[in-house]
């Protein structure tokens, strides 16, 4: 009797496991319009989940905890929509491990195995011109044996021959290197970008260049194009002017480029959404215009169908022209299903266009999803469109039957409100890839954008057709006028106090935190889309209390930065520009660095340097190396003994043994570069030690040693 009197209170809990199931089943069906959202978003879940996790062990693991997940899921779902969304989700992130994992198997190529300095002897595959650096990059596929399948070269444009364009057989000594990882946690990772371009090597090389036999002898239409555009305007202006018309960015100066970075304009140079549906637009209503002045077919032929058809050629051709990179191949799927959408008499810009242009773009390229390119140009498109589809917004700017007064100012209203919506949803972005995040950019937005939509790139369109007829000038002093002004705007922006926040590197779970609630708020169109600023709160707090490191330390020993107060001191006066800026925004700061041997905390000589860095009442003694010149042995070690932390790129004797840390040669070889953090005695490191992306563990290939004594 006791059992049968206790039996129906043993049912609450399955009737409240029953509740809560109901419950989730009628979210999803309020939400079954928006479930397909989130299958590219699992999908990129699978992506960086590869990329994340260390090798092929963990990837195996987690692929088939997706694939139980999924059966686990059907096989007791008992027909609710919730096992099947499960199911669903976890096989569209097992088919992003798998297929990056494929993918990263498939480029595999030899990578250089140290430093050398080779002739190079094989064919040009690309010439990119980089005139306000005064070079020319060339890609160049190896003939022979000891070099890696290709490699890239930075060429002085001055030792570059009259004939070497792509196509070109060449021979030139140049010195070469593996493709760089991150310098210091939080840098940009070269060798994982080169991994999946297929480079194995990248370097610098030397007069003269032998031209075995030539290229083509006026390069391919964009490379004309670019150095048509760029002898009419020059500068600066000419180099915008090439990037808005073919992509190429080479003939920015690099002041004007950082200023447009640093004002939130840099999106402008990257050919993308904007100038793809300005090129459609244009070309749309300039042949409707044509066609409809004959009366004959625009009463039997519907000129909006010709019409959308002959923008889907141009954005097809335009992606070509350009490049065919990442941004514009997602814009240009996105404005073919658009104009599909126009000729079906369809929505045409939805969340479910977007979905469907990053799910190409995944299935191009899976490794993209890593990049900050494809995820400030989705964030973007995300928050633009998942704005303007809230009911609420869209009520407040949908056309209506006021005047021209009011209808301007809605128009207004409504560009600053997209403008901050896209600047807070590259905020994280930008601080995660850059360190640096824009605090004007909604701003300056609302000028750059329909400045450069409706009048650059019109007159640029006008100047080179002007130019078949040789009639081209005064509509090229316009496009160097309207360039100035969009220039003089970018300098002005970063003028202004406080333009640019300089953060240190993010930790990779509050990005996580970011952008997954951010995707959560934007996708769902229920009350419950609200939970997701539960992990935006959580991981802008922890991105904000995550302290600045105190010393960074690149991988290679050479360079070492300490931070005090806002300001950064480098071990070694003659560190280059690149490692300065780099250092600076590891550390987060945005000032110029200053020499260590300079502060009054550091005793340097031409070989050592020893500086006392103050943390929680506590005073850290810091020795580092700053030349290659020997140092006696005994005096070393005495030195290693009174200091906390040793930092070399030599090999230090055996009888070094600091305090508490000590990073040398071989130790930094396996970690790469390292953050310390002091008051919290932690170290992060670039390399884990059981990372093995192909990347890190690479078949190598080395050229054969010169005899002893030949040059």
């Amino acid at each position: 009797m006791a059992s049968i009197a206790a039996a129906p209170s043993s049912y609450g809990p399955l009737r409240k496991g029953g509740r809560a199931r109901a419950r989730v089943e009628a979210l999803l069906e309020a939400e079954r319009g928006q479930l397909a959202l989130w299958l590219p978003v699992a999908a990129g879940t699978g992506i960086a989940g590869w990329f994340l996790l260390s090798g092929p062990r963990e990837w195996t693991i987690a692929a088939l905890l997706l694939a139980a997940s999924a059966a686990a899921a059907l096989a007791g779902g008992r027909g609710g929509r919730a096992p099947r969304v499960i199911a669903v989700a976890a096989m569209a992130s097992l088919f992003g491990l798998g297929w990056t994992w494929t993918r990263a198997e498939w480029v595999a190529a030899p990578v250089l195995a140290r430093p050398v300095v080779a002739t190079v002897t094989g064919r040009v595959a690309a010439v990119e011109s980089m005139p306000a650096r005064g070079w020319v990059r060339l890609t160049v596929v190896t003939e022979g044996r000891g070099l890696p399948p290709r490699v890239r070269i930075n060429l002085a444009e001055a030792d570059r021959p009259a004939a070497l364009e792509e196509g070109a057989r060449v021979r030139l000594r140049a010195r070469l290197m593996p493709p760089p990882g991150p310098a210091v946690p939080g840098a940009h990772d070269f060798a994982r970008v080169a991994w999946f371009a297929g480079l194995g090597a990248t370097g610098r090389g030397f007069a003269p260049v032998e031209l075995l036999s030539p290229g083509q002898p006026r390069g391919g239409l964009r490379t004309r194009l670019s150095n048509h555009i760029v002898g009419r305007l020059g500068g600066s202006a000419g180099g915008i002017a090439a990037a808005l018309a073919t992509g190429d960015e080479g003939a920015i100066a690099e002041p004007d480029a950082e200023a447009m970075r640093r004002a939130g304009l840099a999106h402008l140079l990257s050919v993308s959404g904007l100038h793809i549906t300005a090129v459609v637009a244009a070309t749309m209503a300039v042949v409707l215009r044509l066609l409809a002045l004959n009366p004959w077919l625009a009463l039997r032929v519907r000129l909006p169908l010709v019409a959308a058809g002959t923008g889907a050629l141009a954005a097809i051709g335009y992606t070509w022209l350009t490049g065919a990179e990442v941004p514009t191949i997602r814009s240009c799927v996105a404005a073919l299903l658009v104009l599909a959408a126009l000729a079906m008499g369809r929505e045409a810009v939805t969340l479910r266009l977007v979905a469907a242009g990053a799910t190409v773009v995944m299935v191009v390229a899976p490794q993209s999803v890593a990049g900050a390119s494809f995820q400030l140009s989705f964030a973007a498109i995300v928050a633009i469109v998942a704005l303007h589809e809230h009911p609420r917004v869209h009520r407040w700017f949908a056309p209506g039957d006021d005047g021209w007064p009011r209808q301007s100012a809605r128009a207004l209203a409504s560009l600053l409100l997209t403008g901050v919506a896209v600047e807070v949803a590259l905020l994280p972005i930008a601080a995660f890839h850059f360190h640096k995040a824009g605090l004007y950019g909604a701003l300056a937005n609302i000028v750059a954008i329909p400045w450069t939509t409706f009048v650059v790139m019109p007159l640029e369109a006008l100047a080179l057709l002007l130019d078949i007829a040789g009639w081209g000038a005064p509509a090229w002093w316009l496009v160097h006028r309207s360039l100035a002004l969009l220039l003089w705007l970018a300098h002005l922006v970063v003028a202004l106090p406080g333009s640019v926040a300089t953060v240190p590197a993010m930790p990779t779970g509050a990005f996580t935190l970011m952008i997954g609630g951010g995707l959560w708020l934007a996708l769902w169109r229920t009350r419950w889309r609200v939970l997701g600023l539960a992990p935006i709160a959580t991981g802008a707090a922890w991105a904000l209390t995550a302290p600045a490191p105190d010393l960074l330390v690149t991988g290679d020993g050479r360079h070492l930065a300490i931070r005090d107060g806002g300001s950064i001191s480098l071990l070694r006066d003659r560190a280059g520009d690149y490692t300065r800026a780099m250092l600076s925004e590891g550390a987060g700061s945005d000032d110029e660095p200053l020499a260590l041997a300079e502060q009054r905390t550091a005793r340097c000589s031409r070989d050592l340097c020893i500086a006392s860095v103050g943390r929680d009442d506590r005073r850290w003694r810091i020795m580092a190396t700053r030349s290659a010149y020997l140092v006696p042995v005994r005096a070393l070690i005495d030195a290693c003994r009174t200091a906390d932390i040793v930092i070399s790129e030599r090999r230090l004797p055996r009888g070094c043994t600091p305090r508490w840390l000590r990073l040398d040669r071989p130790i930094l070889a396996r970690t790469g570069g390292v953050a310390i953090t002091l008051d919290r005695a932690s170290v992060a490191t670039v390399r884990r030690p059981d990372d093995r992306h192909p990347w890190i563990v690479p078949t190598t290939v080395s050229p054969p040693r010169a005899p002893s004594g030949r040059q």
